[in-house]
């Protein structure tokens, strides 16, 4: 289990606690107060069954009578799932500005309410307030977004016969799974389309040849016809909820 608790930063702390986050609405702003920079470390975390995944969050606001403070601090995901701060370091680079930099760790652990479930993948955006010392203030609400995916895996590609006469048929097969946050397991990820490509020998480009759907159980099977030695392999272009995902070649020459 791991305790996260939402962090505030300001020289005056102020948290904002909730556990149902509102739908997304407009960034709302008044006078002159205004974010002028916010940044994700990565734009997309792939999250897998059991490892904590880190994502950093830096913000730059601006106010000319000077940013009085951040609040909220929170990733808030299309299904209302909320992620807070849990450490936040705040600067005033100016007497104008303040910026600070938000960690958060993506847990599939399952065993808190702040842990991952298969219904919050996709787009997650940045809930946050700053403040200016003369009431003016700028509500960043919506623009801000990123994608956490559920991570997806492919078996190692499998070739036979090998070796293969040329103009002979090669069967190849493999599995496509992806996390199931629910569960903390990798099950099967079915009626997917998977590139079978391949790379002719002494060359280092792959090639698509086929495009196959995944059965029920993820599971990927197909035949091909071998006219030079080289290396196939299956590849996933990923989903907007799921990542994408590369196996492992098998070599295959000419007999």
């Amino acid at each position: 289990m791991h305790i996260r608790t939402a962090t505030a930063a300001t020289f005056g702390s102020l948290a904002l606690l909730t556990l149902l986050a509102p739908a997304a609405q407009a960034d709302t702003h008044k006078g002159d107060t205004a974010f002028t920079s916010v940044t994700f470390s990565k734009t997309t975390v792939n999250v897998g069954t059991s490892a904590v995944q880190k994502l950093t969050v830096t913000a730059t606001a601006k106010d000319n009578s000077g940013i009085k403070l951040m609040a909220g601090l929170k990733l808030v995901s299309s299904d209302g799932r909320l992620q807070y701060a849990n450490s936040s370091t705040c600067t005033r680079p100016t007497s104008t500005t303040m910026k600070c930099v938000w960690s958060y760790d993506l847990d599939p652990d399952g065993t808190d309410y702040f842990d991952l479930r298969n219904s919050s993948a996709g787009t997650w955006h940045l809930d946050v307030e700053t403040a200016g010392y003369d009431g003016d203030f700028y509500t960043l609400d919506s623009s801000a977004t990123m994608k956490i995916k559920r991570f997806a895996k492919l078996a190692t590609t499998q070739a036979t016969p090998e070796p293969v006469a040329r103009g002979g048929k090669l069967t190849v097969t493999g599995a496509l799974t992806r996390a199931d946050w629910n569960t903390n397991a990798y099950v099967g990820f079915a009626a997917q389309k998977v590139a079978l490509q391949f790379k002719k020998s002494g060359t280092s480009t792959y090639t698509t040849v086929k495009t196959v759907t995944t059965d029920s159980a993820g599971k990927l099977k197909t035949t091909t016809t071998a006219n030079a030695s080289g290396t196939w392999r299956w590849h996933f272009a990923g989903t907007g909820t799921t990542s994408s995902a590369t196996a492992s070649g098998d070599g295959v020459a000419l007999k």
